[in-house]
């Protein structure tokens, strides 16, 4: 790429995975049926014209995640679906589309100046030369967030496509913070003839009467939610360094190894200090980007609490109970540090941690572990974050905002039952109190955290409850067929209106 030129690219998609093989799935063959039937009628009339994904990044994060089994499945439909990512090498775009995404959440200050507008006109008005040449008369253009928002009006100067805007991102409420940055976007709606939004509390007014709700759905054969028995589980456990091996592995060790937080800071082998317990212990567990609305520091800071009241004769003096609280400990799992050197904020939130860490007893250090999980094989990283979700007892999605959280979602999957709140968007779309886990009010409330964490550790019968009840939650609303589903019921209203 040239010195400050940006050069998007076309990703090549090669996901395992096609819909011969969800279809050999017993639980899954009606949902590929459906989406069979629904598709045919409608893609019959897309053929002669092509579907252009666009994003900013083609791995890490949902939507890079969740577009390849998308594509391949459009693909095996018999549709025409490619998928382009923007570039820039101006670290200042990716600031300020990082500070765009973070007040669309209600974070951060408001305003935006003359140079950020050209700042970010200058770098899709470069990226979209790229796709004006690959793009045709009658395609449809599909943008994934704000960070390509521009391109379609930029497109459409020269080519006649159909625009759709899909937003993975929302606040249920207006602030200051949404207000500057739905006003910052506002000029780049009017070239989009629909939206896609994954709640309807997230449809600014820009979008008001063309917008479609449509919520994401995992891939349920992928790396991070396939089966896993229980030699695998203790397999990618011990190869990625997150257990001591039980016996002899008939694979050997990843290349790239999990670390844990040491008491003075380091990041060292997670098992250098001994084996945590994931094969045998009560594990409440969660995984995320280092983001300060991830909700990370109350919930370790609830759970030293909650530690630190056994020692003072709180909860429960059920002797069974007494051994299950003793042994629980808390995994908070993240991307290495290594992989996050050009997100600040990310170092920041991971500093926070480290001090609030440090400050803690000892023996409640023992308690905690806070990973990094290495990120240079996307399989490995995926198969490490499946066999911590199924060594859990309770997964826990803390975040103080979420746009959706599919973490939720594959751990229900995964028959874990979810400690989550109702302030946060999107865990309110997923998990039905007392249906399918715990929902609380406030996940900044450290007191009501511990509580609830010991209610639900009290009582494995309605764990296993929950458990069950989400995975058939997920399997009805929130698996990638059903969500194509609705892409296609979409599609079937805008055949009118294509050019």
């Amino acid at each position: 790429m040239k010195e400050g030129v940006a050069v998007a690219f076309q990703v090549e998609v090669n996901a395992p995975n096609h819909l011969s093989d969800f279809a050999l799935v017993a639980d899954l063959a009606a949902a590929v049926q459906t989406l069979q039937l629904d598709a045919g009628p409608v893609l019959a009339n897309l053929r002669e014209r092509t579907l252009w994904m666009v994003n900013s990044t083609p791995q890490g994060g949902g939507v890079a995640e969740m577009l390849p089994t998308m594509i391949t499945l459009l693909r095996d439909l018999d549709c025409n679906v490619e998928w382009v990512v923007i570039e820039s090498d101006e670290p200042r775009f990716f600031d300020l589309t990082k500070r765009i995404h973070n007040l669309v959440h209600g974070d951060g200050a408001p305003g935006f100046d003359r140079s950020d507008r050209e700042l970010f006109e200058t770098v899709n008005r470069e990226n979209a030369a790229f796709l004006r040449s690959k793009v045709r008369a009658g395609d449809i253009l599909i943008v994934h967030d704000p960070q390509p928002m521009p391109l379609a009006a930029m497109l459409k100067e020269e080519v006649d496509v159909f625009a759709i805007w899909r937003c993975h991102i929302g606040l249920d409420q207006e602030t200051p913070a949404t207000r500057s940055a739905w006003e910052f976007l506002e000029p780049y709606a009017g070239a989009y003839e629909h939206a896609i939004f994954s709640a309807p509390d997230y449809i600014p007014p820009s979008f008001t009467g063309r917008a479609t709700i449509i919520r994401p759905g995992i891939d349920p054969l992928s790396p991070k939610n396939r089966q896993l028995g229980l030699h695998k589980t203790a397999g990618v456990l011990a190869n990625a360094g997150l257990a001591v091996a039980p016996g002899p592995l008939v694979t050997p060790p990843y290349q790239w190894q999990a670390e844990r937080l040491s008491p003075d800071g380091r990041f060292v082998p997670a098992t250098e200090r001994g084996d945590f317990g994931l094969f045998t212990r009560p594990i409440v567990t969660q995984i995320s980007r280092w983001n300060r609305l991830k909700g990370f520091e109350p919930l370790l800071q609830a759970f030293a609490h909650y530690k630190a009241g056994l020692a003072e004769g709180r909860w429960s003096k059920d002797p069974v109970h007494r051994v299950r609280q003793e042994l629980v400990r808390l995994v908070l799992a993240g991307p290495d540090p290594a992989s996050i050197q050009d997100d600040p904020e990310g170092r920041g939130v991971l500093e926070s941690l480290r001090a609030l860490y440090a400050g803690l007893p000892p023996a409640i250090q023992d308690d905690i572990a806070i990973i990094a999980l290495p990120m240079q094989s996307p399989t490995e990283n995926a198969l490490m974050v499946n066999a911590i979700q199924r060594a859990s007892s309770i997964v826990v999605q803390n975040s103080l905002r979420e746009g959706f959280g599919l973490t939720i979602a594959e751990a229900m999957w995964k028959r874990v039952p979810i400690l989550s709140n109702w302030q946060a968007c999107g865990p309110r779309q997923q998990v039905r109190d007392a249906v399918d886990g715990r929902m609380i009010d406030d996940p900044t409330a450290i007191e009501t955290i511990a509580t609830v964490l010991d209610e639900m550790l009290a009582d494995p019968e309605s764990r296993a409850a929950w458990g069950r009840n989400a995975r058939r939650h997920v399997h009805d609303s929130f698996l990638v067929f059903g969500q194509l589903s609705r892409w296609m019921q979409l599609f079937a209203q805008a055949q009118p209106h294509l050019p």
